[in-house]
């Protein structure tokens, strides 16, 4: 099965198992945390680390933007990035020049430097396999698990925003014939919305937590912000705006818009007094953005999850694009 691993199974396996302590550590591996923050001075050093490989089309720029919105998400801007790119042995040079392209193009639009990483091609893979480390300073960290009580989730861009893009390239064939050309062309521009750095920037000065919903879509990332700061999030499934491309091609191939990947959108927890603050920032910076839910307190992790709709959700869903590429 492709996908995450379950949290006990990381938590026994991996959070465990982190070497030589570090007691001057302001966040290390947890359930829900992209981001490690290590002190450097008077401010802290941000570190996320992220693969990518299933959408072939645009590898290269979903790598870079996924490492760097998880670091936008965090609080910091990021700066630096090292990219191990491995490449399938059928047209290596071709491919590497094609995912080169894509990253240098998506570095400078995050404003990020690609400081070093490694390549090399391998026999066992169909295609490319890139792994990228983002880094980037702030002096306030804004952690995953730190919303409060009372707050409200706001969401921006809607759900899907990569998923649209993927579906819209690596599988147009499947949607030619059910869906119209100019909607697929339009779709696959949702590439363009993929970076959350200026969302993070406008709403992360009233924030309480942030999270970036990628593998698994908004519902994933309302259960990893959830279970991580052992609360509930309370969310109605029409307060999730769905944009009509995302709509016409995941109903075509058999997705829920709310459960893959959705890299482009940015989830935040904002007390309620800043509702409107936050909104207007977002709006200032040509950013759409909705107040979607609450956070309500709860009497024990077991009790910390989604509540849509009047269901409970604890687990992390299966990202429902998996099956596309099986």
């Amino acid at each position: 099965m492709t996908g995450k691993l379950d949290p006990e199974t990381i938590s026994r396996l991996v959070y465990g198992r982190t070497g030589a302590p570090e007691p001057d550590l302001i966040q290390g591996a947890a359930f829900g945390e992209d981001t490690a923050a290590v002190p450097i001075g008077d401010e802290t050093l941000v570190i996320n680390a992220d693969p990518c490989s299933l959408a072939a089309e645009h590898v290269g720029t979903i790598a870079v933007h996924v490492a760097c919105n998880d670091v936008a998400a965090s609080g910091a801007h990021p700066r630096w990035l090292t990219s191990t790119i491995l490449l399938p042995e059928a047209d290596a040079v071709e491919t590497l020049d094609r995912v080169t392209a894509q990253l240098d193009a998506a570095a400078r639009e995050v404003g990020t430097t690609i400081v070093g990483g490694h390549t090399e091609r391998s026999a066992q893979l169909e295609r490319p396999l890139l792994a990228m480390t983002a880094m980037g300073l702030t002096d306030r960290y804004v952690a995953t698990g730190s919303a409060e009580p009372g707050d409200r989730l706001l969401l921006t861009k809607g759900a899907g925003v990569e998923a649209t893009g993927i579906m819209a390239t690596d599988f147009r064939a499947e949607l030619e014939g059910d869906v119209d050309e100019a909607t697929i062309d339009r779709a696959a521009d949702f590439f363009e919305w993929l970076s959350v750095v200026p969302d993070a920037e406008a709403i992360g000065p009233f924030a309480t937590a942030m999270h970036d919903p990628t593998e698994g879509g908004v519902l994933a990332g309302l259960v990893e912000l959830a279970l991580a700061g052992e609360v509930r999030c309370v969310v109605s499934r029409d307060d999730i705006l769905v944009r009509e491309e995302t709509a016409a091609l995941a109903n075509t191939l058999g997705i829920d818009p709310l459960r893959t990947f959705g890299s482009g959108a940015l989830l935040a927890t904002v007390p309620e007094e800043t509702v409107g603050d936050a909104l207007g920032a977002a709006d200032e910076a040509g950013i759409e953005a909705a107040e979607i839910g609450r956070i309500e307190g709860v009497e024990g992790r077991e009790a910390a999850g989604v509540e849509i709709d009047g269901a409970l959700l604890t687990e992390v869903p299966r990202d429902d694009m998996y099956a596309l590429w099986s």
